[in-house]
């Protein structure tokens, strides 16, 4: 097999630092489009992150949301649009902070669309602060101590937090922090896009990724914390599938 350049995805430089993983999720989600043949009836919402220029690398469309906001818009174009492919990308201040709201109303109504869901533990476009996924005891820039659990509380888990919900079709979460958690990976993202095409409901895939800059690590350092450290707070698998 050839390993050729995504066709969905674009050819630009990335503004993404060193180490980051939302570049190899940027590649799986297009190698899935690709495969799937759904490119041009493909419609994303993008996020307000890291990711919030995530136009300038796919090649569908895309509509950038206020903060928090893409499943609620998300949902407004597969309403309108049934035969279309919906999907959204957030990280987790976006979905699990600001969006707690959208993503768990569109989770119960069971809308049939896909969400992405990057987790890397921190707020890292706008300088580090805690997020809803920092893990207890780690130092961010407003929990200089480390997250302390009867101050800040514990991370969210939204796989679990989901899983309750009779509209959700499938959770799985997933890394990209080994070869073999990025094929996992990827087959994940696969079959949430196919279910949204078999109309099988609401579909989120938890990918964790690494993010050394905020972490203030090495990129080897940063593919370490993710297998030693967040993989035990929220534990790679299957949470949902109907």
């Amino acid at each position: 097999m050839e390993f050729l350049h995504p066709e969905s995805l674009c050819a630009s430089q990335s503004h993404y630092c060193p180490g980051c993983g939302h570049g190899i999720i940027h590649r799986l989600v297009a190698e899935v489009i690709d495969e799937l043949g759904i490119r041009e009836k493909t419609i994303a919402t993008a996020p307000v992150g890291c990711a919030v220029m995530f136009y300038d690398y796919m090649k569908f469309d895309i509509i950038e949301c206020a903060h928090g906001r893409s499943p609620a818009v998300a949902t407004g174009i597969k309403r309108m649009l049934p035969d279309r492919i919906v999907f959204t990308y957030q990280g987790d201040g976006d979905l699990a902070a600001i969006g707690t709201a959208e993503t768990i109303h569109a989770a119960n109504r069971g809308e049939n669309i896909t969400v992405i869901f990057v987790n890397n533990a921190i707020y890292g476009m706008t300088g580090g602060q805690m997020a809803p996924t920092t893990l207890l005891g780690q130092h961010t820039t407003t929990t200089p101590g480390g997250r302390g659990k009867h101050q800040e509380g514990g991370p969210i888990r939204v796989c679990e937090l989901l899983s309750s919900l009779d509209g959700v079709s499938y959770l799985e979460r997933t890394s990209v922090s080994s070869p073999r958690d990025v094929i996992v990976a990827k087959r994940a993202i696969k079959k949430a896009f196919e279910n949204q095409m078999d109309g099988k409901g609401y579909s989120l895939v938890e990918v964790l990724s690494m993010c050394p800059t905020d972490w203030k690590l090495t990129p080897q350092d940063a593919v370490k914390f993710v297998n030693d450290e967040m993989k035990k707070t929220f534990p790679l698998g299957v949470f949902k599938d109907r």
